[in-house]
């Protein structure tokens, strides 16, 4: 197991979201300091309450939460991480995040944060497969962020094809993985 380390999680609006209570659960089994942060999105299929209990940190939903200190706190979280893990990362996420984009506490963490970036997608299969989404993601690779899936099944919509969200337990390997510098 890996010494100690802060992941900021991310959490956009998919309805793979659900999957982020696991996926916190488990980096903290694993030994991890998790911080999360939920779109607004995000909140509608998940709520804050879960991540908070699962991860043993508050969980920051604006810019403006825990403005207690001289730094704002998106700031000082963005500062802390270790990885910036966006688990899962919305088509809409990645457009802002290509974007650079600095309307909510997610992306403007993104934006401060000088560590490493894990973005593991889930959406529709088609808006994965748009020329839109697939150049967002060429994009935030060009910029050093690297991607786990998305995987191929059956989707929430119905529908069969890439959009799911990589397994969990494969995710949260690959932070761990980054967080050891491999």
């Amino acid at each position: 197991m890996s010494p100690r380390k802060t992941i900021v999680l991310g959490v956009t609006g998919s309805i793979a979201a659900y999957k982020s209570a696991d996926l916190s659960s488990l980096l903290v089994k694993q030994g991890h300091d998790v911080h999360v942060i939920m779109s607004n999105s995000a909140q509608r299929f998940i709520t804050p309450l879960t991540l908070q209990t699962l991860s043993k940190n508050p969980v920051m939903t604006g810019v403006f939460d825990d403005q207690e200190g001289s730094c704002p706190g998106h700031i000082e979280l963005a500062d802390r991480a270790d990885l910036l893990l966006i688990a899962p990362a919305s088509a809409a996420a990645l457009a802002r995040l290509a974007c650079g984009l600095a309307e909510d506490a997610l992306t403007c963490v993104a934006l401060a944060t000088r560590a490493p970036v894990l973005i593991a997608p889930a959406m529709n299969g088609k808006m994965w497969l748009h020329p839109a989404t697939a150049q967002n993601t060429e994009i935030l690779r060009a910029r050093g962020a690297a991607f786990i899936g998305p995987d191929e099944g059956l989707l929430a919509c119905g529908y069969e094809g890439a959009g799911r969200l990589w397994p969990v337990d494969a995710i949260a390997a690959q932070a761990d993985k980054m967080l050891r510098g491999e």
